[in-house]
């Protein structure tokens, strides 16, 4: 995956955003990842750090090598590191189609949100099946934009979201992947699969998830893709930005917000 086909892109507002997406959805999507002292973790697409942090503080005595293309989302994880008191993990520019790690180097592999931005997710996958022993496991997170359902559900709100959909499609990745987890690490030689899927839900009564999920981490997504949907001829300026109004109701006193992600865990 090249640097420019990362349908977010690398500005101080997505790193902003993936922050409050990660703590907003820590209990939801990692309270249950947890490896043992001891054991070698390797998490790759590790962007700015902000499930790094989490996974070293659920598993404070594993070692953990995190990954990433980019050196300057690396930059970034090093610095959320060291001021979150990291000590644990180890960072290294690095391409997942091309590891540098010998046969069964890790007794687990972790990706979360990755899949979706790549062209070849089984074999990405089956790479990383290589590195892992024999016995240790994958963990993969992924969401689906297809699942996203929320009122108002205006039209122009509903092809805003599409428009999304359609930029990262057109770049070679594929937001509908959530669904897919399953039969993903199947494809890629893994046993002892399953998939628990996880819904994230906002309404008025969970002001936290109005505002950390809908405003902070799902609204700024959608935004983030404005001049690539209107260059790309996807949707027009103002339907865009209608949509945009349309979606912050959704986070008002009678919106609600539905998204579903995919945890799917197996075993080499």
């Amino acid at each position: 995956m090249a640097s420019h086909d990362y349908v977010h892109g690398y500005s101080e507002r997505e790193s902003v955003r993936l922050s409050d997406q990660a703590n907003t959805l820590e209990e939801l999507l990692h309270s249950d990842t947890k490896y043992p002292a001891g054991s070698k973790v390797l998490e790759t697409g590790c962007g700015i750090g902000a499930q790094t942090v989490i996974l070293s503080k659920n598993s404070p005595q594993a070692q953990i090598t995190s990954i990433d293309i980019s050196e300057e989302s690396l930059n970034k994880a090093k610095e959320r590191a060291a001021k979150e008191g990291v000590t644990n993990v180890d960072f290294r520019v690095e391409s997942i189609f091309n590891l540098p790690f010998e046969n069964e180097s890790f007794d687990h592999v972790f990706v979360c949100f990755v899949l979706e931005h790549l062209k070849e997710p089984v074999k990405a996958l089956a790479n990383l099946r290589r590195v892992l022993k024999k016995g240790g496991t994958i963990t993969v997170i992924e969401g689906d934009h297809g699942s996203c359902f929320f009122h108002p559900g205006t039209k122009d709100a509903v092809k805003a979201w599409n428009s999304l959909v359609e930029v990262q499609a057109r770049l070679g990745g594929d937001s509908l992947i959530g669904r897919q987890v399953y039969p993903l690490i199947k494809q890629a030689g893994f046993s002892d699969i399953t998939v628990s899927p996880r819904m994230a839900y906002s309404d008025s009564s969970r002001p936290h998830m109005e505002e950390g999920f809908v405003r902070k981490t799902i609204i700024p997504m959608v935004e983030g893709i404005r001049k690539d949907a209107i260059e790309m001829g996807i949707i027009e300026a103002e339907i865009f930005d209608r949509g945009i109004e349309d979606l912050h109701r959704t986070a008002a006193e009678y919106g609600t917000f539905n998204y579903m992600f995919f945890k799917g865990v197996g075993r080499k």
